[in-house]
């Protein structure tokens, strides 16, 4: 008989014993009598109580097509003041480069280039010709008029999508057939319809939009000092919001805080013109106190920079900074107000400036508004407007209760696989292991949880359950194929055996993390947390806990005495 002392020399005993003692540490347990038991567990909304929101992506991906001579005088005519004339359009030519697609019209107006410029129709050359007439050509495409067309009349973003199947335009904001369809006959256009003649046109976000949207969300829900929320995409155009112990009414407020982030600067009275949105702002900093100023730095990238200088020149910000306020807007609501320094004016003169600071004031209030105006910099910039379509609320006695019968449950379910093992066997040698190790495989699941911060819900427990299941059919293959004939046999013939029990081990955990890596990688709501839990106990099952236990129950079967030399015990077998 082996000294039994020796399994605590095992390596793989060591890395059971220091993996079951860190996720120990991991969970933290403990008890106050304020709280009752506490851990550093993070549990999600079915296990504690709170709300729900389900937010839609307001959107609409299409193919046109439209005349660029009547887009240009549709934009053109109403700055000028005067008609256009189109007398060549190279922008349906074929063999021309990027740079040689053009546009040129006449106009018995005097025209100015800076006066064209801030359509941004693209590269402006003006000409002046006999009698009067002023020649203008403009360098584009196509593809850049129709957006930039669609982006004015419906005051939104409008992004082109190559597909593979033609060029799609995704408009970000809620816009109906019909209306599309009556903007683009103003314009000599129409949508396209696909090979099968229905619509092109279809309701919803492109899934890259749909999944920046979460990212942005997700990283500004969380940076609001609160627990973990989780934000998780549903179909193609909705995300759900789990915010666990918080009330559906604080619930909505914190959702109605990301959306759409824009700057502008007042023109005249109360209009104001478009500078950039919040995709321009490449990093935003921690606020600070300076000169007598709570200010949140914040840089912009060169397109941005570029941006707000010229529009800073054109509307005469530089020249009187007090009468051109620079706004900041989220989802359509200013939040920040304030003229442009005169050293900041100044060097706009000169320059594109990248690195600018909002000052909001000296008192506490102000540096609360530094801190909200961090946020809203940093992951306001939603791509596309959203709309609120369902939410729900979980009273926290619920939770509690559904917390309760979670713990109940898995013991009942860990009894009466007890149950079953002894019915099977009959010896406590082989119950206690067995038992135990699948205890530990609990422990070590709910401490990698704790240490990532995974918030555990009643399909994670579902998951927990299911390992639990899993880890005793994978013990009872073990001690099968250890036992010969009721006993245990000699170390060579042991060996063999146990090799040919963690190869069917190993064949159903593959099987197993297969068959639930496509509710990891698609993500159908929920069921994640089930496909995730139920894999990492099975990753612990094979790597630490089953191992361990096939030379513990050598060494309590030894020491019992069951051994296929002597042959003094029995285990009887179904």
């Amino acid at each position: 008989m082996s000294d039994a002392k020796s399994l605590f020399k095992n390596v793989r005993v060591i890395i059971f014993i220091i993996a079951l003692l860190g996720s120990i540490v991991a969970i933290g347990p403990g008890y106050t009598s304020g709280e009752g038991t506490t851990s550093n567990l993070n549990y999600g909304l079915d296990l504690e109580g709170g709300s729900w929101l389900q937010i839609q992506l307001q959107g609409a991906l299409v193919q046109v097509d439209a005349d660029g001579g009547k887009i240009v005088t549709e934009m053109v005519e109403p700055v000028i003041g005067a008609p256009i004339t189109i007398t060549q359009n190279k922008l349906e030519g074929s063999g021309l480069t990027e740079a040689e697609n053009s546009i040129t019209f006449t106009t018995d107006a005097s025209v100015s280039t800076s006066e064209l410029e801030h359509l941004e129709l693209g590269r402006i050359s003006v000409d002046r010709l006999n009698q009067g007439i002023t020649q203008v050509t403009i360098f584009t495409s196509k593809e850049a008029l129709i957006r930039l067309y669609l982006a004015n009349a419906l005051d939104s973003e409008v992004v082109t999508l190559d597909t593979g199947e033609g060029v799609f335009y995704e408009i970000r904001t809620a816009v109906s057939e019909e209306e599309l369809k009556a903007l683009m006959e103003k314009v000599g256009g129409s949508i396209l319809l696909n090979e099968d003649g229905t619509s092109s046109y279809k309701e919803g976000v492109s899934v890259q939009t749909r999944d920046l949207t979460r990212e942005i969300l997700n990283d500004k829900l969380n940076s609001l000092g609160l627990k973990d929320i989780p934000v998780r995409t549903v179909g193609e155009d909705y995300i759900l919001i789990d915010f666990a112990g918080i009330d559906l009414a604080t619930a909505k407020d914190i959702a109605e805080k990301p959306g759409k982030f824009e700057i502008r600067i007042q023109t005249t009275g109360n209009e104001s013109r478009h500078v950039l949105y919040g995709d321009s702002i490449v990093s935003v900093g921690i606020p600070g106190f300076h000169d007598n100023q709570w200010h949140t730095p914040f840089t912009l990238d060169e397109d941005g920079a570029l941006a707000l200088q010229k529009v800073a020149i054109e509307t005469g910000a530089v020249d009187n900074p007090q009468d051109h306020y620079l706004d900041m807007y989220l989802d359509e609501n200013l939040i920040y107000s304030a003229p442009l320094s005169y050293s900041a004016a100044t060097r706009l003169k000169e320059s594109p400036i990248y690195s600018w600071e909002s000052s909001t004031g000296s008192d506490e209030a102000a540096k609360a508004d530094a801190e909200a105006l961090q946020i809203h910099l940093r992951a306001g910039a939603l791509p596309v407007n959203v709309v609120l379509v369902g939410s729900g609320h979980v009273d926290a006695a619920l939770g509690e209760q559904f917390k309760t019968e979670a713990l109940i449950a898995g013991l009942l379910s860990l009894i009466a696989v007890a149950a079953v093992v002894f019915r099977r066997y009959k010896r406590p040698e082989i119950l206690v292991p067995m038992v135990g190790t699948s205890i530990s495989e609990v422990i070590m699941i709910l401490g990698v949880a704790a240490a990532i911060g995974w918030q555990l819900d009643l399909p994670a427990i579902a998951g927990i359950i299911a390992a639990i299941g899993t880890g005793i059919d994978h013990l009872v293959i073990i001690t099968d194929e250890v036992l010969y004939e009721g006993k245990l046999p000699p170390t060579k013939v042991f060996l063999s055996r146990i090799g040919k029990a963690f190869a069917i081990i190993f064949g159903a955990a593959a099987t197993t993390v297969i068959a639930m890596s496509p509710l990891v990688i698609m993500g159908f709501g929920a069921l994640k947390g089930f496909a995730i839990t139920t894999i990492i106990g099975v990753f612990i099952g094979v790597v630490i806990a089953r191992p361990v236990y096939g030379m513990v129950i050598k060494e309590m079967l030894e020491a019992s005495g069951a051994t296929a030399e002597n042959g003094k015990a029995e285990v009887s077998a179904e």
